[in-house]
């Protein structure tokens, strides 16, 4: 089983993000997707010729988290844009939200101040399947930091090449283009 870089073409001409770096925020995470693949099959390989206890087995398991959860995540980002209808804040999510947060604003304030933090990473809204929390997380890189067993529900790239391109150093303008942008029915959907 190989896996194929999902289409995201219907976000070009979205506010607030150029062509320019959508497309090369495509072809980066095309890159996540065909280097997971290359890796799999190596290792698959490796495993066959009895190379599993070597120092290279292990190198590539490690970088596997890198370039996995570069893909997923990416799916993730690409999937809750493409939207400007606003969140039903009476909808599951927005109930959701204002249950873990007080309400809606502490939720977006939490969340815009977490993806506004000095650093590369992600912002991610996640679920904790255990109780149904909401929690924002910040990801420094794509294999370490994400709370175990919980679910991606919005999920924000704030590493430089999500933004640089069109806004420079001023993250806070990328991240309000982010919010008009979100398909809160795609987070919504994400929910258990």
């Amino acid at each position: 089983m190989s896996y194929t870089a999902k289409e995201y073409a219907r976000l070009i001409g979205m506010a607030g993000f150029s062509e320019a770096l959508l497309k090369n925020h495509f072809t980066l995470y095309q890159g996540y997707v065909t280097n997971t693949g290359k890796l799999l099959a190596t290792l698959e390989q490796m495993l066959k010729e009895d190379k599993a206890a070597t120092p290279e087995f292990a190198e590539l398991k490690r970088r596997l988290g890198w370039e996995f959860n570069g893909m997923r995540l990416h799916e993730y980002y690409f999937e809750n844009l493409g939207d400007t209808a606003p969140l039903v804040v009476d909808g599951s999510l927005g109930k959701r939200l204002a249950e873990s947060f007080g309400n809606v604003d502490a939720w977006e304030k939490d969340f815009r101040a977490t993806g506004a933090m000095r650093g590369i990473g992600w912002t991610v809204l996640y679920q904790d399947p255990a109780d149904g929390r909401l929690i924002n997380f910040w990801i420094n890189e794509h294999d370490a930091g994400h709370p175990a067993g919980c679910m991606p529900i919005l999920v924000m790239d704030v590493f430089e090449h999500a933004f640089m391109l069109d806004y420079g150093l001023k993250r806070a303008d990328y991240i309000e283009a982010f919010f008009k942008n979100i398909d809160w029915k795609v987070a919504e959907a994400r929910l258990k």
